[in-house]
């Protein structure tokens, strides 16, 4: 009973490792998928040392500057993933690049909500809701490692649901940031939004490449958001 068991998980891996998988994109596609999420990798690279320098500078404390230290990384992870994924040709590669991509993104949506909730507001129902963005993406990315190419619809909805639970705490932001950081933030918001449009219309050429133009705005919006208005000036 137990060697067939191991036998069955030897060949559930087999198969996911040796099974030919369907060249979503064309080679002009992939270099624009590339390009686009390598330039945010630049993006997110700068915009991290941006945030640790003014965070030092201001004499920001521990909390602050570890919350930017996550949202940084969070940006670079999430653009270092796209980028290796598309430019990466090898089947096999791909495969476990295509996983480590799709848990970025739950790290980039939990890494962009804690300055906002840690830094900006500090409070009960920021925490509380900072302990369920964090669980919903740590169970995401067990769930993508655990279960590869399945519940894709489910965890677009995911993305989304978990992008649009700050309308928790929209009040308490009302009151503790400024109109600016409050307008970045509901635009980037927006923007990503819209770009699922774009992700999920496979018959539009380039439309993965859109759906990256989009996740870069949303990106760089909450960024200077987070830059401007949540840090300490």
């Amino acid at each position: 009973m137990c060697h067939t068991r191991v036998n069955i998980q030897n060949s559930s891996i087999g198969a996911f490792m040796s099974s030919p998988q369907k060249a979503q994109y064309s080679q002009g596609e992939e270099l624009a998928n590339s390009i686009t999420h390598g330039i945010g990798m630049i993006f997110g690279i700068v915009g991290l040392v941006l945030l640790l320098i003014k965070a030092v500078d201001h004499q920001a404390d521990t909390l602050t500057i570890t919350s930017m230290a996550i949202y940084g990384s969070s940006m670079i992870v999430l653009f270092l993933a796209s980028t290796l994924y598309h430019a990466i040709p090898y089947p096999k590669a791909k495969r476990w690049l295509k996983t480590f991509d799709h848990c970025a993104i739950y790290l980039l949506i939990a890494g962009s909500y804690t300055p906002f909730l840690l830094v900006s507001l500090r409070t009960p129902l920021a925490i509380g809701l900072m302990i369920v963005i964090w669980t919903i993406a740590l169970i995401g990315i067990i769930m993508k490692v655990a279960f590869v190419y399945r519940f894709k619809k489910l965890s677009l909805m995911t993305y989304l649901v978990m992008g649009w639970l700050s309308l928790i705490v929209i009040y308490q932001l009302a009151i503790n940031l400024d109109i600016g950081g409050l307008t970045l933030l509901a635009v980037g918001g927006l923007v990503y939004s819209i770009g699922v449009i774009f992700y999920v219309a496979k018959r539009i050429p380039f439309n993965h490449a859109i759906w990256h133009g989009f996740v870069l705005a949303g990106c760089v919006c909450h960024f200077f958001a987070i830059y401007y208005f949540v840090e300490p000036i």
